[in-house]
């Protein structure tokens, strides 16, 4: 696409629930992880997505491109499908078997930091200015302070460096993926989301096979939660991460990796009793500055309006 981010009040409420439902992933995936292996977790709620895509997008016609697809479509569109679930997952699964969950947290933050640069080259009207800039650092500075000590702590394991850096690759895979999500040509949202799950699907399973073995056969209550992994967070989270970055841009989508920290402090504290860190309102107060400053003219724009 080469027209300008549109950024309306539909954008902040779609990106407002990306945020709530992935920040409510984390205790969900605990629940699933006591019944089945990682790979084979995300292999599940993948495939699971795509099975359910696919029957709604035959039901309203199978289509994808609005035209003709131009030359090399099919190859970003591979890339996107593996960088957007694929890889991002198997590495998240593999990376937090060896580091804190605090850094697996900042690890996902920085996916705003690794967002700006890569747009401000490769996507027309995402400049990198330094309003935009000083926001995502103030941004992930909160997140820093949200999550504390655990932040850049050390886990021990003998694995961690190589840990750190799968998780480091996976929001990498995530910033890739939204950017070359935003350069398709026009294409239905349903249509897209549904290739990309199929896409990731075709490299999880194999991936999971090698790697893990034969599927294991789950109880009932982690089949149902599989089910809802790839029913919420996976199939209607992704349709809604597609209509985001096709519509207001990838650097706007970025702002969802600030959220979903703060959300599962919070769901940690309600549904699990946790403690809730002192330092919760200063990182809430960071990440909102750093938001209203990297968004600013989409924020006066919409006021105004």
């Amino acid at each position: 696409m080469t027209d300008s981010p549109r950024i309306t009040a539909k954008s902040w409420l779609m990106v407002a629930i990306l945020g709530f439902t992935w920040g409510g992933t984390f205790l969900v995936t605990e629940v699933a992880l006591t019944g089945i292996t990682p790979f084979w977790l995300a292999a599940g709620r993948i495939c699971f997505a795509a099975i359910l895509m696919v029957a709604i997008w035959g039901a309203l016609g199978a289509r994808l491109f609005e035209g003709n697809a131009r030359s090399g479509t099919w190859t970003s569109l591979a890339a996107i499908g593996a960088f957007s679930s694929a890889i991002p997952f198997m590495l998240l699964a593999w990376g937090q078997q060896y580091v804190t969950s605090g850094f697996a947290g900042v690890s996902m933050a920085s996916v705003a930091l690794i967002v700006l640069p890569l747009a401000h080259f490769f996507v027309p009207g995402e400049r990198m200015t330094w309003r935009r800039t000083l926001g995502f650092i103030i941004g992930f500075v909160g997140v820093c302070v949200l999550i504390g000590g655990q932040a850049f702590e050390a886990s021990g394991a003998q694995l961690e460096t190589a840990g750190r850096i799968a998780c480091i690759c996976a929001a990498s895979c995530y910033g890739i993926s939204s950017v070359l999500m935003r350069r398709l040509p026009p294409v239905d949202p349903i249509g897209l989301s549904t290739v990309l799950l199929l896409i990731a699907a075709c490299i999880v399973l194999p991936a999971a096979w090698i790697v893990e073995g034969p599927p294991p056969l789950p109880d009932t209550q982690t089949l149902v939660v599989i089910g809802f992994l790839g029913l919420i967070p996976t199939a209607a989270a992704n349709m809604l991460r597609v209509l985001v970055i096709r519509s207001a841009g990838p650097v706007f989508m970025s702002i969802t990796n600030y959220q979903v920290p703060v959300w599962s402090v919070l769901m940690g504290a309600v549904l699990l009793n946790e403690p809730l860190p002192s330092s919760l309102l200063l990182a809430m107060a960071l990440i909102l500055t750093g938001v209203g400053l990297s968004q600013y003219g989409a924020l006066r724009r919409l006021f105004a309006r």
